[in-house]
């Protein structure tokens, strides 16, 4: 594909071959495709750009004809026309007997889906929820491992991680989890809406997980992670990385905990909003 993006990032033309619910807030999607030989990535917390099609059409529309202006020309289609483009983080690769990426697998959070939130749902949530094999997205991601769109990265003398997500960064600290080398001590706090969103976690990590449940209510409607989070005792440890994941003013909160309570230094601190409660995606680019 010609289609100019910033270096190491390239265009993926994918199809879904399977889709498997993990629990009432989260379906898997499972993506192949020919494209996907040149992709490639470390995992961990690997940011992407998927483009999903409306309603009614058979692929995303992306002008990527318009090579290097493809993205002011996708700004410029009609509302109803251009693609539905969200971030999402890698869940998992899986290689072929060449090495070369044969599937990946992206976790849908599932805001505002079923009964207990009608007509709350946005297009990416609704798109995963009937989501059906040969269904055709395009995705923006790495053409290289080590990529800037990873943001998990804790310094070399890290003795203690320490990890928090809602349901939207479970598919990332659950895939980090996974990447931890054994030796490496972990305590992590994963929020979820239902028990049923409740998972297993296999980590090679000295790892405590730690599983709260809001009985279906929103994070920012709950103080369950901060209170949660003042009472831990963590292990003794002196030079700890903490990496925070999720609605955009929890994380802040929970970050202005770590340093501002615990001390630590900032510098040794990851946070990432990954959705704010009460805007779109749209809306909250148009706030950077």
């Amino acid at each position: 594909m010609t289609t100019a993006v910033a270096a190491p990032f390239r265009f993926f033309s994918l199809q879904v071959v399977r889709t498997r619910r993990l629990g009432p807030s989260l379906v898997r999607v499972t993506f192949a495709g020919p494209d996907l030989r040149a992709f490639r990535s470390d995992g961990r917390d690997q940011s992407l750009s998927l483009f999903l099609p409306h309603p009614g059409q058979r692929e995303p529309v992306v002008p990527l004809d318009h090579g290097d202006g493809w993205w002011h020309a996708w700004r410029e289609l009609p509302d109803d026309v251009r693609a539905v483009m969200r971030s999402y983080t890698l869940r998992a690769l899986r290689r072929d007997a060449l090495g070369d990426t044969a599937e990946i697998d992206i976790d849908f959070a599932l805001h505002g889906v079923g009964p207990q939130a009608p007509g709350r749902a946005g297009p990416a949530s609704r798109w995963a929820a009937r989501a059906m094999a040969g269904d055709r997205v395009l995705l923006l991601g790495p053409a290289i491992e080590d990529n800037r769109a990873i943001r998990f990265r804790p310094p070399e003398d890290t003795d203690l991680v320490v990890l928090w997500g809602d349901e939207t960064a479970v598919p990332a600290a659950t895939a980090i989890l996974e990447s931890l080398p054994a030796g490496t001590r972990v305590r992590a706090w994963l929020e979820v809406p239902h028990a049923g969103d409740v998972q297993n976690v296999a980590t090679r990590a000295d790892a405590e997980v730690t599983w709260l449940v809001r009985d279906g209510s929103l994070p920012v409607s709950t103080p369950l992670a901060l209170t949660a989070l003042r009472e831990a005792v963590l292990p003794p440890a002196e030079r700890p990385y903490v990496w925070l994941a999720g609605e955009s003013g929890c994380v802040k909160r929970l970050r202005r905990h770590w340093v501002g309570e615990r001390g630590i230094d900032k510098r040794r601190v990851t946070f990432v909003g990954y959705w704010r409660h009460g805007l779109s995606e749209e809306q909250l680019r148009a706030q950077e």
